[in-house]
């Protein structure tokens, strides 16, 4: 598979300009149609980041085959469709993409969303994509995403593991004056008010929003910071993937950040996107702090990753830290590195070290740390 056509839904999006980007530079894709609600804002993106591969089109996963803007239709001659919109159009898109023949990606589903996606789709002893010859990844972006496979990395050097704790971390380190958000702004806001799932004594257990997850060491450039336990989809995979019977999924957000997010918890709707349109997007300055931290009673795996700006490309490394692993999933399809057919969350498709040499490409360090011995 070679020269792929690629869909990108949500183009316009915090994230989708990023992958657009990406995949622009990628020898493997040769086509990208972007999508979004606006067909002028997915023409600018295609301006400003398509590398000449690009064109937009105004689409809308919610509209059916033969409406007046329907996913489906639009995406009929495309290989791949990349779901970079908000995660609540997630079973809409993936019914587009089954309907018009196209592999699937997205960056999550919120735990609640990704288990529908699950049931829907391979759920019941059937997968339909796997019966149409065709890959459905939930979950490719930073977190859910890299912190999957960084659990797998994880697994590989301590196969009886018992309890993997997952951290993230943002940080920009050139902050735009006023109110600035990493990623869309109603999805942090049910990261914070939607009950956190946390796996305990093999059972998922859904435990208070913003409960305190405590300091964490995220090493530099973030340093120590304070956590909270956020809704997050790999606790819902992880159990089944890894054997664990703990697990946890912690953030920690800047405090001017969260404070702000806290006075937007219980807001109304209009009030949210009267907030999202006025913030500010972040600078190019960013960074991204992830760990995954497996224990097993005697013996601990640490892997840590860290995303800085890539240069080139004016995009900061939070934002990267989410377009890349996407964008990389698509080049590996393309290549053969992923054989995989069928519904499945990233650990169970796709190769860690292959992953991880994609992303050093893109901004992102890795590094094992099992007990006291530091790998890289």
């Amino acid at each position: 598979m070679s020269g792929l056509r690629v869909a990108v839904l949500g183009a316009a999006g915090t994230i989708g300009p990023a992958i657009v980007a990406d995949l622009g530079r990628s020898e493997e894709v040769s086509e990208l149609l972007l999508l979004d609600l606006h067909r002028e804002r997915a023409e600018a993106v295609a301006a400003e980041h398509g590398y000449g591969k690009a064109r937009g089109q105004a689409a809308d996963a919610a509209a059916g085959r033969g409406e007046p803007g329907s996913l489906a239709d639009a995406i009929a001659d495309c290989e791949v469709l990349v779901n970079s919109a908000s995660y609540r159009v997630n079973v809409a898109a993936m019914e587009a993409a089954l309907a018009s023949g196209c592999h699937y990606l997205d960056l999550g589903g919120l735990y609640w969303v990704a288990a529908e996606q699950l049931q829907r789709f391979g759920g019941d002893g059937s997968d339909r994509f796997a019966d149409e010859g065709l890959l459905a990844v939930l979950g490719i972006g930073s977190a859910p995403g890299k912190t999957n496979l960084m659990a797998l990395r994880a697994k590989r050097e301590l196969p009886d593991v018992e309890a993997i704790h997952v951290s993230a971390a943002g940080r920009d380190l050139d902050q735009p004056p006023g109110f600035s958000v990493p990623y869309a702004l109603r999805t942090l806001i049910d990261e914070l008010t939607l009950s956190p799932v946390a796996v305990r004594a093999g059972e998922a257990l859904e435990i208070e929003p913003m409960s305190d997850g405590g300091v964490v060491e995220f090493g530099d450039p973030i340093g120590a910071a304070e956590s909270i336990h956020t809704l997050h989809s790999e606790m819902l995979t992880f159990p089944n993937s890894f054997g664990c019977g703990e697990a946890s999924f912690r953030l920690s957000l800047a405090p001017e950040l969260l404070a702000r997010l806290r006075e937007l918890v219980g807001a109304s709707p209009a009030e949210i996107e009267r907030a999202a349109a006025e913030a500010s997007p972040p600078s190019p300055n960013t960074v991204s702090v992830h760990l995954v931290e497996a224990s097993n009673g005697e013996r601990s795996v640490r892997v840590r990753s860290v995303t800085r700006p890539v240069e080139g490309l004016g995009i900061g490394g939070g934002v990267m830290s989410t377009a890349a692993p996407a964008a990389a999933a698509v080049r590996l399809l393309a290549r053969g590195r992923i054989t995989e057919r069928g519904v499945h969350p990233p650990e169970r498709c796709i190769d860690p070290d292959v992953m991880f040499a994609e992303l050093e490409q893109r901004g992102s360090s890795f590094q094992v740390e099992i007990g006291e011995e530091a790998r890289t």
